[in-house]
């Protein structure tokens, strides 16, 4: 990884470790919409194990717990983590979610074919360069069993922050602290090359609004 990368990707873990810390449970206790359609997609495909990337606090990993799912919860903040881990304490859901600290720059914790399902909720569109969102996609597809699906949303280019801020190349925009990769579709189309693409949703979410996309494909079995 170039140095001005690694740089941007130090900081960006250092900002959500304070933003975690200063702002305990920032995202509520309210799943997002994004997993409860994501849920239903998950127990139409028989789906039991599943895996979250970029799982903060845990409002959705706990959610699809409460739904009846195993989940494993991963996240590059030990500290909105550890909230997660309180609340799944609190809510007598410890024996069904499980967390590990990760950076999704770096391999996958799991054994290939090793879950059913795979969630992310504006994982994907971090301050993560092109290749590495490839390389992402691959390890996800390593991970899932044939058949599995994967959901994910991102923020894309008709997004009003898109162009807005400090620029760092490869459509990575940064404003108010947080930088974003906002997606094309054509980013889409080429991260859904060998799998079953089922639905590119187009929907928006917060105050701006953010516009976020909902992808839903499946590994072929």
């Amino acid at each position: 990884m170039p140095e001005s990368e690694q740089e941007l990707a130090d900081v960006q873990r250092e900002h959500w470790q304070q933003t975690y810390g200063e702002h305990p449970g920032m995202y509520g206790e309210k799943p997002s919409e994004p997993a409860v359609h994501a849920a239903a997609v998950f127990r139409a495909a028989r789906t039991g194990d599943l895996l979250e990337l970029g799982a903060g606090h845990g409002r959705d990993a706990l959610f699809f717990a409460r739904e009846g799912f195993t989940v494993l919860a991963t996240d590059f903040s030990p500290v909105g983590l550890e909230q997660l881990r309180e609340a799944a304490g609190v809510q007598g859901l410890a024996e069904r979610v499980t967390t590990a600290v990760h950076d999704v720059r770096e391999p996958l914790p799991l054994a290939d074919s090793s879950v059913d399902g795979v969630f992310a909720h504006m994982l994907l569109c971090m301050a993560l360069s092109t290749n590495e969102i490839h390389a992402l996609l691959a390890e996800v597809r390593r991970v899932l069993r044939p058949g599995g699906v994967f959901v994910y949303t991102v923020r894309h280019t008709e997004d009003a922050h898109y162009r807005t801020g400090a620029g760092h190349g490869d459509d990575i925009w940064e404003h108010g602290g947080f930088a974003v990769h906002f997606f094309s579709r054509e980013l889409v189309d080429s991260l859904a090359q060998g799998w079953r693409l089922q639905e590119v949703h187009a929907f928006e979410e917060g105050d701006l609004p953010r516009r976020l996309w909902r992808v839903t494909q499946t590994l072929p079995g």
